[in-house]
């Protein structure tokens, strides 16, 4: 039988543009437009006005991706966490070597407040494509933050209501931002919401929240699939998975639910050819499965096991070669290969591909956008762990980031 009380990640909380002939001048007016609109959020013409101009964009088969989403700086190697803290979160920003090693860059304040205890989540800090935007749940005070990548760290340029209570994990496909709500475990209700971004701000898209399963699902994970056209959420309570399609305006649609063949599934990646591989805390294990256009799921590898215990999170290798999953009550990261059918083998015979050490806890994973290595937070022992990849999937240690708060909560980088 699983020990949920050995794996804190099942706790409840306590408390690049794209570039398209003569569309400089839409973007220009895009933006005008939409900090116009943002000026007038109580008026009675803000849905009208927010919802015309997405489909204006529809229209000229645009969609979401032309607005401007350029600052300053250009994109360097780094990896980012937060200290998810009730007196105030921040952003811890590293810089990362050519050689995997990271330096600290310094704290930046989001501007919002955290729980001070695990999430249970996946995502709850999410750096932009090109890497110029992060942006940030804060779970104690309901609100995401948005902050500029700049050559002198990072700068605050935007916090909003997250359309719900105590958002975990976000999901950024172009300038369309999904954030999930785990509410339920405040008194709430869980949710999705949506958000357009622009020039550094986000607006909420109106009629955009969705319901999961249930008030109080324990959802750990919000994601789009590859092509952008379905939305997946987990729900590690409820053993349920979640799809949404994406209609062109931003609306989540055609809900679906799917029974996982693993118990409390959680952190999930999606692959080459739409698949998705999911983790699976409760039975220590990680499924796979085709993911139709229609947002329907078929299982190819079923609760594959680990050989750990409390597999929370996952993450693919860029070249979808490759998965690891970071097994909390274990203190490892177990490696399975992916063949070109989406089957799943484990790496290492006792599925220990890595080890984070006794009562690390290893959480949330990023990897390098050259795909050369992997990185850990481990909040039991307050660690930042890097790895490089070897070409059969092993992991060689590189790196290690000490006095990391063991509050702390999401990875993410480049």
């Amino acid at each position: 039988m699983f020990d949920f009380a050995a794996c804190a990640c099942l706790a409840p909380v306590v408390t690049e543009p794209t570039t398209h002939k003569n569309t400089g001048l839409v973007c220009s007016r895009a933006e005008s437009d939409l900090r116009q609109i943002n000026k007038k959020t109580n008026s009675s013409d803000y849905i009208m006005k927010l919802k015309s101009l997405i489909y204006h964009f529809s229209a000229l088969g645009l969609g979401l991706a032309t607005l401007d989403t350029t600052a300053m700086a250009q994109p360097k190697g780094a990896i980012y966490t937060m200290d998810n803290a009730v007196a105030g979160n921040h952003v811890l920003a590293f810089q990362r070597a050519e050689t995997g090693e990271l330096v600290s860059e310094g704290n930046f304040a989001t501007g919002g407040t955290g729980t001070a205890a695990g999430l249970s989540d996946q995502g709850a800090i999410l750096l932009s494509r090109d890497s110029r935007w992060l942006f940030v749940c804060n779970a104690g005070s309901s609100e995401i933050s948005v902050m500029a990548v700049t050559d002198n760290g990072l700068s605050l340029t935007d916090k909003i209501s997250s359309g719900g209570q105590m958002p975990v994990s976000l999901a950024l496909r172009h300038n369309l931002l999904y954030a999930l709500n785990a509410g339920g475990a405040v008194g709430g209700s869980d949710n999705i919401t949506a958000f357009i971004f622009a020039d550094g701000k986000l607006l909420a898209l109106p009629d955009s929240t969705r319901s999961l399963s249930g008030s109080n699902t324990g959802p750990a994970q919000v994601s789009f699939s590859r092509d952008g056209e379905t939305l997946i959420v987990t729900e590690r309570l409820s053993n349920l998975i979640d799809t949404f399609g994406v209609a062109d305006d931003g609306l989540a649609t055609s809900h679906k639910i799917f029974q996982s063949p693993g118990t409390t599934p959680f952190g999930f990646d999606v692959g080459r050819e739409n698949r998705l591989f999911v983790s699976e805390a409760g039975t220590g294990s990680a499924s796979s499965y085709e993911l139709s256009e229609d947002g329907d799921l078929a299982v190819i590898s079923s609760a594959v096991s680990t050989k750990q215990n409390a597999p929370c999170w996952l993450i693919t290798t860029h070249d979808g070669r490759f998965l690891y999953t970071a097994n909390a009550g274990s203190g490892s990261l177990s490696g399975f290969s992916v063949a070109h059918d989406g089957s799943l083998q484990l790496l290492n015979a006792d599925g220990r591909t890595a080890v984070t050490g006794a009562g690390s806890h290893p959480v949330d994973m990023a990897q390098s956008r050259d795909g050369r290595f992997l990185y850990n937070l481990a909040n039991g022992n307050g660690t930042i762990q890097g790895f490089r990849i070897g070409n059969d999937g092993s992991l060689e240690p590189v790196t290690i980031v000490s006095g990391i708060p063991t509050s702390a909560a999401g990875l993410t980088g480049n």
